[in-house]
């Protein structure tokens, strides 16, 4: 079996099958089933999961984090010192035309990644489950700062943000090395923050805040880069970038120019997803940052927003445009997000879905000749 990176991938979610949705609304809204009754039926999809992905020809596969009901609140609130409070007077973060339910992150505590936290059995069930490679998404570092507001960071000592990036930054460390010991050799964190750092309208929310966008994203990568440096030589890393996805909706927009050096020179990240089906993530000229070695990109020209298939020709054209850039030897393809960042998922069909993980698996025989 080869090992990863491979030329075809996936960003991690994917919709959540009706079993679950059903298990869910009954443990959680009608309370009528047990904890234990909603794993069974997450488990047995999670095996139809893993079988849609190995039957498109994908050598790695996810859970598709059907067990989860954001992409990164459910893995943030197991973390010590931090929960999750409902303020139903609240808005919500908005997105384009819908709005998040109003549930907001808060640091309570010193910060630290528990030896019990669910996602390690997650990731093992996964793992019991798949003759190919299994990998997990998490949020990244800098998702427990940039999502959490000033006035809900309640330790004294957090008012210093480099204390509070050292923590979070040692926090993950100690995730990734759980991992690694789960049996995890190809982690993913989903750090979108540095998309929506080129988003003109994000940049002056954290001007307003105190913060300067060009600082952010220096001290986000040097968290990232901290939080993976003494990986184990065989435990790849990859990192997502997008810019919204909630619905099929979108919250930023703005190019990678402000944060390609420091996403692909300052993190040590292996491999990077980042988001590039619409005009909105601005041109491929940043790819030119990326040196020349073993990391890899897979631009997203392949949206999960809707289920309009791309052509394979303009697929092409999206790679001989790219290589201008970057070696296509450090190119692979993948979606441009996952098919469900919430349980709701976005507004295609289970159809759509299967349709476009094939078309990844057939852009990659088309263009390197394997998946």
């Amino acid at each position: 079996m080869p090992t990863p990176p491979y030329r075809a991938d996936h960003v991690g979610s994917l919709l959540r099958p009706a079993s679950v949705k059903e298990a869910r609304r009954k443990f959680y809204e009608e309370k009528s089933i047990s904890a234990d009754e909603l794993k069974a039926v997450e488990d047995e999809a999670i095996k139809d999961l893993v079988k849609l992905q190995e039957g498109v020809g994908l050598k790695v596969v996810t859970d598709g984090e059907a067990r989860r009901h954001f992409w990164h609140y459910d893995f943030l609130g197991e973390l010590d010192g931090m929960e999750f409070v409902t303020r139903e007077a609240h808005k919500g973060v908005t997105f384009h035309g819908v709005k998040l339910p109003p549930t907001f992150p808060t640091i309570n505590g010193k910060l630290d990644f528990p030896d019990n936290h669910p996602h390690l059995e997650h990731f093992k069930y996964l793992a019991s489950v798949t003759k190919v490679t299994p990998k997990i998404s998490i949020p990244g570092p800098s998702v427990a700062h940039y999502r959490t507001a000033k006035a809900d960071i309640h330790p004294a000592e957090y008012q210093d943000v480099e204390v509070l990036f050292a923590d979070l930054a040692r926090t993950y460390a100690k995730a990734v090395q759980k991992f690694y010991e789960a049996g995890c050799r190809y982690l993913q964190m989903d750090d979108i923050y540095f998309a929506y750092l080129g988003d003109e309208k994000q940049r002056a929310m954290k001007r307003e805040e105190g913060f300067d966008p060009d600082w952010l994203i220096q001290k986000y990568a040097w968290m990232m880069h901290e939080a993976i440096k003494d990986r184990p030589k065989d435990m790849l890393i990859g990192m997502h970038m997008c810019r919204g996805n909630f619905r099929s909706t979108w919250a930023a927009e703005g190019g990678y120019d402000a944060a390609a050096d420091a996403i692909f020179n300052h993190t040590g990240v292996d491999m990077f997803f980042m988001e590039y089906d619409t005009e909105r993530a601005g041109g491929l000229q940043p790819l030119s940052l990326l040196k020349k070695g073993k990391q890899r990109v897979y631009p997203g020209f392949i949206t999960t927003k809707t289920g309009e298939l791309e052509s394979l020709d303009s697929l092409r054209r999206h790679f001989d445009e790219a290589s201008k850039y970057v070696d296509l030897d450090q190119l692979g393809i993948a979606p441009q997000c996952g098919f469900a960042s919430t349980e709701e998922g976005n507004s295609i069909t289970e159809d759509d879905q299967k349709r476009k993980l094939e078309l990844v698996v057939k852009t990659a025989e088309m263009i390197w000749g394997t998946a």
